[in-house]
């Protein structure tokens, strides 16, 4: 199944538990899922291939509250609350061939050091994997779905899409490419998982707002998970299991992130939190994912043949 994106499979700016699904699919079934990025004062001048269902969405009017364009939701059958929805990512790929990067004032980890917006157009060569930066520079391209969530609770009500929360969003987390796999708590029935915010490359943190915001194909497996006790978002590499934090106090998402590591390196080898601490010092590694959502982002990552049980 492949949803396009258009003003009728879209929702800009918000993630809310009352939004109908736009499709339905089976535990374990693969789904594409096709995005676009970008507010109309980002386009790029002619010569540049601009979807059409972006100017369409930009035609139907301005978004209920400033946030990211995203595709969805799809509901997956029987996933209810207390469930966990297993999302392999199985391809990542470029849909135009131009990125943007905005630079804006008051905004961002500096928002006091720039006075004018910059708003910079990136060629991207999909068949390359580069971008071309102003000077010259040909930088790799690794796509990722900044924003990859599920709806919140229906008590939350509507939401923006820029915080990242307990029920994924806004995470930013550039390790998030093709061949890893996302695990996020189902909060309604069907989990109704929505993506978008294209990013070409990024690095930790994503200082100045933006990375290399982008329209993605995305092509899934969305899988209905009853034997996992995930309550916040997780992660896994083929080589590492990744905790996350997030809050608008970057301590306190480092500790968010340190004590949910500490609680699987125990529970998957069989040790106490005192050693799964000690093993957290000496083998894992705090990552700053991002700096620029209000609420800020925090992963920590172990490699996972180091989390063999003990018995």
């Amino acid at each position: 199944m492949i949803i396009d994106a258009s003003p009728d499979t879209c929702h800009w700016g918000y993630f809310d538990a009352g939004r109908a699904s736009v499709a339905e699919i089976d535990s374990g079934a693969e789904i594409t899922i096709n995005t676009v990025s970008g507010a109309p004062q980002v386009l790029p001048e002619e010569g540049y291939d601009v979807p059409p269902e972006l100017l369409a969405i930009h035609a139907a009017g301005p978004p209920p509250m400033p946030g990211h364009i995203l595709t969805g939701p799809v509901a997956v059958k029987g996933a209810m609350p207390g469930d966990v929805l297993q999302i392999d990512i199985i391809e990542a790929s470029l849909r135009q061939d131009w990125g943007y990067n905005v630079i804006r004032p008051l905004s961002g980890t500096l928002p006091l050091d720039f006075d004018e917006t910059h708003l910079t157009i990136l060629p991207l060569d999909k068949a390359r994997g580069i971008a071309t930066l102003p000077w010259g520079l040909e930088l790799p391209l690794a796509p990722f779905f900044g924003v990859m969530g599920v709806a919140p609770p229906a008590e939350w009500g509507r939401i923006s899409t820029i915080e990242p929360r307990a029920h994924g969003g806004n995470i930013d987390n550039k390790e998030l490419v093709a061949g890893t796999t996302l695990y996020l708590p189902v909060h309604v029935e069907g989990a109704l998982f929505s993506c978008g915010d294209g990013h070409g490359a990024q690095g930790d943190g994503e200082v100045c707002v933006t990375a290399i915001e982008t329209a993605l194909q995305g092509r899934f497996r969305l899988t209905r998970r009853t034997d996992l006790d995930i309550t916040y978002p997780q992660a896994e590499t083929p080589s590492h299991l990744i905790t996350m934090g997030m809050h608008a106090d970057l301590d306190q998402a480092v500790e968010i992130a340190l004590r949910r590591m500490i609680t699987e390196v125990a529970h998957r080898i069989g040790i106490s939190r005192a050693e799964a601490y000690m093993l957290c010092s000496l083998a894992a590694d705090l990552r700053i994912t991002q700096t620029v959502n209000r609420e800020k982002g925090v992963h920590m990552m172990i490699a996972k043949d180091l989390l063999q049980s003990s018995t």
